[in-house]
């Protein structure tokens, strides 16, 4: 896996959410929401707490005034994540902390998601065959799914809540975990289609000139 540009970031993520390779304003903006934010939150290099440990977005701390910034395939990835749990509720802060949680096992499990075969993992006769009444509406035969579980609810109004878990799931240990405990809510975000989508629309992006795209 390379390197890439913030453009790229920006018009792979526009183009895999249906809104074409030229990313709007509002997106635009979006996105430098949550990078800033993951800059500006305390971070422990070696910490014990992954919170605490790693960026959300980056690998490393900032590399100073002028120099040029590049993201790994998943740090987009997880950028793109991050506008989706924002599209369900949960706040820009709160949506950093979970995949900065998320990262040991959410960056491994991109890994290997993207090395799974595309025309399996989409074919729709398998798809379709595979449906099961009552069961979750998936666009794969392999759905990987990160799952926030939190006893009291989505934390609108808060940053943290220590009674919430962020675990990444296959199909097949779903519902098992669902089903362990009553009074939970939970956020389910299927992984392996977002992974691929975004991983053909970054393939189709050209870094831009050094001083465009950087905003």
């Amino acid at each position: 896996m390379g390197a890439y540009k913030r453009n790229q970031a920006a018009e792979a993520i526009s183009a895999a959410i249906g809104q074409g390779p030229v990313p709007s304003g509002p997106l635009r903006t979006e996105m430098k929401r949550l990078l800033d934010t993951d800059r500006s939150l305390d971070i422990v290099p070696g910490a014990n707490d992954p919170e605490y440990a790693n960026y959300a977005f980056y690998s490393g701390e900032a590399p100073g005034r002028g120099i040029e910034v590049w993201f790994s395939e998943y740090e987009i990835f997880a950028l793109r994540l991050g506008l989706n749990l924002m599209e369900h509720g949960w706040p820009q802060a709160t949506a950093i902390s979970i995949l900065r949680c998320a990262r040991p096992d959410l960056e491994w499990a991109h890994s290997q998601i993207l090395q799974w075969n595309a025309a399996e993992l989409f074919d729709q006769k398998k798809i379709l065959e595979a449906a099961q009444p009552g069961a979750l509406a998936v666009w794969t035969t392999r759905p990987v799914h990160l799952v926030i579980a939190s006893r009291k609810g989505r934390p609108r109004d808060q940053n943290s809540d220590e009674t919430r878990e962020i675990v990444i799931l296959e199909d097949d240990e779903l519902m098992p975990f669902i089903r362990r405990e009553a009074g939970i809510s939970y956020t389910m975000v299927e992984l392996t289609r977002m992974a691929h989508d975004l991983n053909t629309a970054l393939a189709k992006t050209k870094p831009s000139k050094r001083g465009r795209g950087s905003s």
